[in-house]
């Protein structure tokens, strides 16, 4: 008699229905995630008409947000290594779901400042997060779908945000708008609490457990992942925080226009993100070099972004529109595979620290996006320079991911380890010794 099949694991300690609908629940917390950070730009006109801020002022609580986000990713990639990464993330996600829900409340500037911030500290557990469990549990000719999945919730919570935000902005004002966002946020913790791993990914002990952050800094292909993806912080950012603002005074759209439009880009970003997720997948597993596909499509997503961002700014009409949609395509193109890079380059053990260090540079860079842009339309009264800016490092990006990446093997960090503390190695040694 045949013995009982086995059933198929997905991730870690789990059977594959229930890591796909890890991989559901994940998806929809990014979503959630990218509605909570672009909510304000949604409302930004109106925010901005009831405070009497000018746009430099705009700017800075656009990019509030970015800079605490920025700072603390060291010490969350740290803790998702350290405790059980399903435990920390439930905690963020409390954090920022209710932040988003004061927010309707609150009055002022300053306050409204202040609960942004404190958004930043809830969120930034994410992606140090997403990536330790992704990158832990799936294996290289996975990971592009897994990782393309989360990227389409990035996408599409811009996108949905822009067409349904724009329109309960326009009916309903912006404060019910954030009161429903954060208590429909805080809903999602139930489904997570029945189905969310069962234990945390695991590794065994190595000499890497206390060397810290050292061993990683080391490694070109980090500052090379560094690059490209504060290339994808800063455009990105710019289209979350500005281009509803900018459809609206800039190109005279009415809210419900912003809305079709805006939301039409993120959607088409997470279309072709799921999409180059699958096809990439499919190229490695008929024995395409990983490095080739994965390094491949960052360029090409850069560059075509680069092109067809700059062709919207120059253009009007059907043209415009066109253009701005392939933008949005090439974004999805550009961040499908750019968390896989570093989950091949870090592997399990190490793949909280890499992304708290990597998003902790691409968020720094990323959140003066905002800013710039805000300096930028004070002193010239036209979004042209923005887009040049942001043009100029979507290909500085190309260049990271093309040249100062390598090949996409994993980083043997015990060797790392001994090269960077000889002495830790020699006392390593001697504690095998009779």
């Amino acid at each position: 008699m045949p013995p009982p099949l086995q059933p198929r694991e997905s991730v870690a300690g789990e059977t594959q229905p229930r890591g796909n609908l890890i991989l559901f629940l994940l998806t929809i917390s990014v979503f959630i995630n990218y509605i909570d950070r672009s909510n304000l730009s949604i409302a930004a006109p109106l925010i901005k008409d009831e405070l009497g801020i000018s746009a430099s002022q705009l700017g800075v609580l656009l990019s509030a947000f970015f800079w605490i986000y920025a700072f603390l990713q060291i010490p969350s990639g740290w803790l998702v290594d350290r405790f059980d990464v399903k435990f920390v993330f439930g905690a963020g996600f409390f954090l920022w779901s209710a932040a988003t829900a004061v927010t309707g409340v609150l009055h002022g500037f300053i306050a409204l400042l202040i609960v942004r911030v404190i958004l930043g500290i809830g969120e930034s557990v994410a992606f140090p997060s997403y990536c330790k469990i992704l990158g832990g549990c799936f294996q290289e000719s996975r990971r592009g779908f897994a990782n393309s999945m989360i990227m389409m919730g990035l996408a599409l919570g811009p996108a949905l945000g822009m067409l349904l935000g724009g329109s309960a902005v326009s009916h309903f004002g912006w404060r019910p708008f954030f009161i429903v966002l954060g208590l429909v946020g805080l809903s999602w913790l139930v489904p997570w609490s029945i189905w969310m791993p069962r234990r945390s990914v695991s590794h065994k002990p190595t000499a890497t457990e206390g060397a810290g952050f050292l061993p990683i800094l080391r490694q070109r292909a980090f500052w090379g992942t560094c690059i490209g993806q504060s290339a994808i912080n800063y455009f990105l950012y710019f289209l979350v925080t500005w281009l509803p603002f900018y459809l609206v005074r800039g190109r005279h759209f009415s809210l419900n226009a912003m809305a079709e439009l805006g939301g039409t880009v993120f959607l088409l970003s997470a279309i072709s993100s799921a999409v180059s997720g699958k096809l990439s997948d499919r190229w490695i597993c008929a024995g395409a070099s990983p490095s080739l596909v994965r390094k491949g499509f960052m360029v090409f997503g850069h560059v075509g972004f680069g092109i067809f961002l700059m062709l919207a700014a120059l253009s009007s009409g059907r043209i415009f529109i066109a253009a701005l949609a392939l933008t949005g395509a090439f974004l999805g193109i550009t961040i499908c595979n750019s968390w896989a890079i570093p989950q091949t380059l870090a592997g399990p053990r190490m793949i909280g620290r890499w992304i708290g260090l990597e998003n902790f540079v691409a968020n720094v860079f990323g959140a003066s996006a905002p800013v710039i842009t805000g300096f930028l339309l004070d002193r010239t009264g036209s979004f042209f320079w923005p887009f040049v800016v942001t043009t100029a490092i979507a290909w500085i990006g190309a260049l990271g991911w093309s040249f100062a990446v390598g090949p996409l093997n994993e980083i043997d960090w015990d060797r790392s380890s001994r090269e960077t503390f000889p002495a830790a190695a020699f006392l390593s040694s001697q504690s095998t010794l009779p």
